[in-house]
């Protein structure tokens, strides 16, 4: 089966990226998306129209997802350290190497019989919520997602909204590294954002790295599918002895630390930018 030109192209711009260390700089040709403005936002889910969206997302999303692990387009191999996230009571930080629309449903489905009958919070791209790619739009916008924003007002919202999950003993998953490279194997530097929030809400953060195989079974792309193996690391938490900077700093390291680890262990090899 003839691969995918677009997926081709995908990963010769990755390996550009690589090598010239822009590790945040999106791959793919996202479309254009205008600021999320704060009356457009329910970021807590308090209005009925709200509540009724974000049921039907939910239903539609993993009959979706589930759709894609019954035909094999989605496999999940195994999780590892599940009580590593058991083990932290009350609202934490999830943190996950971002490669793939899936992986936040990987994620979902190795904590979700953990939670106590909770979901999972997602933060996302402004774009993704206001101009989201299709079919996803739906799940983009009412699937406990928790957009950022250009706009100041907007952001104080969701400042105050995160905080509020946090303390009623939410988890909520950021992507450290922003943004989306395709099946990209190797943990990325990370940019602040998951670590300043989690020092200024006082919160712990548990690091899952999603390491991945490949499977006998070909996608739509020509390439074969992968298998998951999730990795839940040991809870970070945020040191009350030093400055919000350094906190965060200390957590970040720390987190890219644990990844690097569990990389290197993997795949039986050094962490080296620039190689296969």
């Amino acid at each position: 089966m003839e691969k995918s030109a677009h997926k081709l192209e995908l990963l010769r711009r990755i390996a550009e990226l690589e090598k010239k260390e822009l590790w945040f700089q999106d791959v793919e040709d996202d479309p254009e998306t205008y600021p999320l403005m704060p009356d457009k936002m329910d970021y807590m889910n308090e209005k009925l129209s709200s509540k009724i969206k974000n049921i039907i997302a939910n239903i539609f999303g993993a009959r979706f997802f589930d759709k894609m692990i019954a035909d094999k387009q989605l496999i999940i191999k195994e999780v590892r350290g599940i009580e590593n996230f058991t083990a932290v009571k009350g609202g934490k930080i999830v943190t996950c190497n971002h490669f793939s629309i899936t992986d936040n449903y990987a994620v979902w489905v190795a904590l979700r019989d953990y939670m106590d009958g909770k979901m999972l919070y997602k933060v996302i791209r402004e774009g993704n919520y206001t101009n989201p790619p299709k079919p996803f739009g739906l799940f983009m916008k009412h699937c406990n997602t928790l957009p950022l924003s250009s706009q100041k007002a907007t952001m104080i919202k969701f400042m105050k909204a995160f905080a509020e999950l946090l303390k009623r003993g939410e988890t909520i998953l950021i992507y450290p590294e922003q943004s989306m490279w395709w099946n990209y194997k190797k943990p990325r530097p990370m940019k602040d954002g998951a670590f300043s929030l989690a020092v200024r809400n006082k919160a712990p953060i548990v690091p899952i790295f999603i390491t991945m195989e490949d499977s006998d079974v070909l996608d739509a792309d020509g390439f074969f599918v992968q298998e998951y193996t999730l990795h839940i690391l040991p809870a970070i938490y945020p040191d009350q002895k030093l400055s919000h900077r350094d906190a965060k700093e200390d957590m970040k390291n720390k987190n890219y630390e644990a990844w690097v680890k569990i990389y290197e262990e993997f795949y039986g090899k050094p962490l080296r930018y620039g190689e296969l």
